[in-house]
């Protein structure tokens, strides 16, 4: 573990954003300065946001501060997972394993497929019609 105070990691999904700031703490968590748990109405993404400190057991030893914009709510929550492992890793490099074990540490590639010209969706098609 190193001797610097404030460990940066950047995590994205689909259209989502997070600059995540871990340092040393009581475990307080704030996402765009509200409370993690107001910011995520639903536990499913509080729990998703909070996995990669479970894992390494360190929720009430690290604060997490996080910026986060673009796309919803869910990619917003994946967003800070990954910033939060990315930020861990970096804190202190024997979380790697852990984390690399449950997943944490990769980016889900899965993106929204572009509109296709001439037609009213990625994949729709209009009716065609022989007559």
């Amino acid at each position: 573990m190193a001797t610097k105070s404030v460990y940066l990691g950047t995590g994205r999904r689909k259209s989502s954003v997070a600059r995540v700031r871990v340092s040393p703490g009581s475990g307080q968590q704030t996402i765009n300065g509200r409370p993690l748990e107001e910011y995520f109405a639903r536990d499913v993404l509080v729990l998703r946001a909070r996995r990669p400190l479970s894992v390494t057991e360190m929720e009430d030893k690290l604060d997490i501060s996080a910026r986060v914009d673009g796309g919803g709510i869910a990619g917003q929550a994946g967003a800070i997972s990954l910033g939060i492992a990315r930020a861990l890793k970096e804190y202190d490099l024997a979380h790697k394993a852990a984390l690399d074990k449950e997943s944490l540490l990769t980016r889900d590639p899965r993106m929204k497929e572009r509109k296709k010209y001439g037609q009213p969706g990625a994949r729709k098609r209009f009716q065609f019609s022989k007559r």
